[in-house]
């Protein structure tokens, strides 16, 4: 990374050790960045011990809670200058049912949409004004190419969410590009995280590369586009997935 040296780095979703979130501090950590991380539980400490970083403990979802994080990052560290939005998909302890779109209750549509948009939708706007005033500022939105390029049956409240965050990433880079913010997305397709299925593993075997991305390979995607070799790329979408949505036929 260029000029990441001294930047405070916010990373959410940043709980699991094989996860993008960690990844993606680890290599902003490494740019020389000054890295806070934030999961909803206590394994976020385990994950700041190894990487010498700040971690605090919210749930996106509430705004009080985004307010607290970013009093207690800027506290400790000085504003964010970097945010990177990863939480999402799943959040320890919570879990719906998937299932076609009239199966769907108001309940598990709620969490899909709190859990993988308005998480992000909390963070850039309680960053936005102290960006805008200090005429800096790089927002990367983790969102996914289910809900933007494809879905599968089953996914209608992920992938409307997802969906969604692309829009937001577009709105937020028109309308504050003027003030020195760029904000991008990355779109991984089937990453080896931790938390990925027998199925989803098979389904990597079947992307043009013949395998899974790892959530290194998606960090360093999101280390670049918060970096200044970036500085003039802004409202992208960027695809990590091997290839896949090139195929018509998979597998």
């Amino acid at each position: 990374m260029e000029n990441a040296a001294g930047r405070v780095a916010l990373v959410t979703g940043a709980g699991s050790p094989g996860g993008i979130g960690f990844a993606t501090a680890r290599a902003l950590s490494a740019g020389g960045a000054r890295v806070a991380i934030t999961a909803t539980s206590a394994r976020i400490h385990d994950r700041a011990a190894e990487l010498g970083c700040l971690a605090h403990i919210a749930d996106l979802t509430d705004p009080a809670q985004v307010a607290g994080l970013l009093a207690a990052v800027e506290a400790a560290l000085g504003p964010v200058q970097i945010l990177v939005n990863n939480a999402g998909m799943v959040q320890t302890g919570k879990a719906v049912e998937d299932g076609r779109l009239a199966e769907i209750d108001d309940a598990a549509w709620a969490h899909h949409l709190a859990l993988n948009l308005n998480t992000t939708f909390h963070c850039c706007r309680a960053v936005l004004p102290g960006m805008a005033a200090r005429s800096f500022g790089r927002i990367v939105n983790i969102a996914s190419v289910t809900g933007p390029l494809v879905t599968f049956a089953g996914a209608a409240g992920y992938s409307t969410a997802k969906a969604a965050v692309a829009g937001l990433t577009r709105s937020i880079a028109l309308e504050y590009g003027g003030q020195g913010i760029t904000c991008n997305a990355v779109l991984p397709g089937w990453i080896a995280t931790d938390s990925q299925t027998e199925a989803e593993a098979r389904a990597g075997l079947a992307t043009p590369l013949g395998r899974s991305g790892t959530p290194h390979e998606v960090a360093a995607c999101a280390a670049f586009l918060a970096s200044d070799a970036a500085s003039y790329v802004t409202g992208a979408m960027l695809v990590v997935d091997g290839g896949n949505v090139l195929q018509d036929m998979k597998g």
